[in-house]
């Protein structure tokens, strides 16, 4: 008999499946010490399609409201509710068994939700969690310890997560949970490291990281941090990037840091790798090249990290990331410059040293395209949206493993799009931000063998103008 709404059931494991019709929990010393706790529904939302993912991605341990409402609203495309599971790797500290699962219940929109506390490795496999999990369509990873979680690599669990992801779930997290949700995980699992210690010595014996658990979509080449400011982790988030560089766990290149502070702040992403910050600063950190000094037991020296700053409101789309907007900052021989957590915006960031090609008419199909093939990169594109239905063409070349990326500066005289397409006109990328001025941005590697034939085609939305758009062309 399926209990009445709300339902609530604080049980060990063990007894849930006394307590619960149908479900079937492994016998073992940890299996005996993890505890389910349920909030809500006794019965899960029946449903075959989902329309996210989306990620909320916290500085603290505790759930955000607004970032947490804005994920399950995608997910369930604002229409019937969802199950969410809570997974922690330590019984709460505060007074509540529940306390990520008591704000979620707040929510529009949910219709469960089931707390676990894990403390062990094998818990993992735990068969009642991960039936939970599967039947989820969020999974929050609270706050603790984030060595735990790694230890779930290669479980059950883990391919449990990926599944809530796969069918169009979500993932949420706070403090060691948002380590854990980035594709580089600074794992602590030697103990913890300061901004000094780790600029003082990148490869000091606490800084070790656990790859290939879970990678999300748009958020490749990531390595997060919580309590960004207050305990001033910019230092040992830059020397995260420079490992990752040094290290060769990004694949082309570049290395992210994502910092998010605490006291209510939240990164949130939805399917299109659009992120929008709730409630406190966040922060992305670039290195796009190597070290000039990073070994073990010397200080570290790097220069020109470009840095975001990410206030409330703001947003940072990690599909096509931007190639402006930053502040630069460096560390030499262990000394960051000052002010590391603001400064001024760069915004006149188009490529120098290379070459431009302004349109010529008519260029509005692959056939009649300008021809960049010849242009030395970096270069500048260059046009303007002569008619509401103008577009313009511009063919180039790409290498095996080579990638282009094109980022377009757009007047506010007219909504302009952007596509790359094959030899055949079809679409492999596109940027199609809403509203005149609305700049755009793609990326594109090729994979196959030998050299490609593309097409930057820029197309007009919504009105026209003289007034020119520039785009920014570069490979690497």
């Amino acid at each position: 008999m399926l209990l009445p709404f709300p339902y609530r059931s604080v049980v060990p494991a063990a007894v849930a499946l006394l307590a619960i019709p149908g479900t079937v929990v492994a016998t073992g010393d940890a299996q005996a010490a993890a505890g389910r706790a349920r909030l809500g529904n006794a019965a899960d939302v029946s449903r075959t399609t989902w329309n996210g993912p989306a990620f909320t991605m916290n500085g603290d341990g505790a759930v955000v409201p607004a970032s947490a409402a804005r994920a399950i609203d995608a997910i369930r495309g604002n229409t019937g509710t969802l199950d969410v599971v809570v997974l922690a790797g330590s019984v709460p500290a505060s007074g509540s068994e529940t306390p990520e699962c008591d704000t979620v219940m707040t929510l529009t929109g949910v219709n469960s939700c089931t707390s676990w506390t894990l403390t062990a490795t094998a818990d993992g496999n735990n068969t009642q969690a991960n039936s939970d999990i599967r039947n989820a369509e969020f999974v929050y990873f609270a706050g603790g310890n984030q060595c735990r979680y790694t230890a779930w690599k290669g479980t059950a669990l883990e391919a449990s997560v990926e599944s809530v992801i796969a069918k169009g779930g979500g993932s949420g997290d706070g403090s060691a949970g948002h380590h854990i949700n980035s594709p580089i995980v600074y794992d602590a699992c030697r103990g913890s490291v300061t901004s000094s210690e780790a600029l003082a010595d990148p490869y000091d014996p606490s800084i070790t990281f656990t790859t290939g658990m879970f990678s999300w979509p748009h958020y490749t080449g990531v390595v997060n941090d919580s309590h960004f400011v207050t305990r001033d982790r910019m230092g040992r988030t830059m020397a995260f990037v420079a490992r990752a560089l040094k290290n060769g766990l990004t694949a082309d290149g570049t290395a992210w840091g994502v910092g998010v502070e605490e006291g209510g702040g939240s990164l949130f992403l939805d399917k299109n790798g659009l992120a929008t910050q709730y409630g406190a600063d966040a922060y992305v950190v670039l290195g796009d090249h190597a070290p000039e000094q990073a070994a073990a037991g010397s200080r570290l020296t790097f220069s020109n990290y470009k840095i975001w700053r990410l206030a409330p409101g703001t947003t940072f789309d990690f599909k096509n990331r931007p190639t402006c907007g930053y502040y630069r900052r460096s560390v030499t021989n262990g000394v960051t410059d000052a002010d590391l957590y603001s400064g001024t915006p760069e915004t006149n960031c188009e490529p120098t040293g290379g070459s431009a090609l302004s349109e010529s008419e008519p260029n509005d199909s692959r056939a009649t395209a300008d021809d960049a093939t010849a242009l030395a990169l970096p270069a500048i594109l260059g046009g303007s949206m002569k008619s509401s239905s103008d577009a313009d063409y511009f063919k180039i070349t790409l290498a095996s493993g080579r990638r282009a990326a094109v980022q377009c500066s757009v007047p506010s005289a007219y909504d302009a799009d952007l596509y790359l397409l094959d030899p055949a006109g079809a679409t492999l990328e596109r940027s199609v931000n809403d509203g005149a001025g609305a700049d755009e941005a793609l990326a594109f590697t090729r994979t196959e063998p030998g050299n490609g034939t593309y097409y930057i085609d820029v197309e007009a939305y919504a009105r026209s103008g003289a007034t020119p758009y520039s785009c920014a062309l570069t490979a690497s």
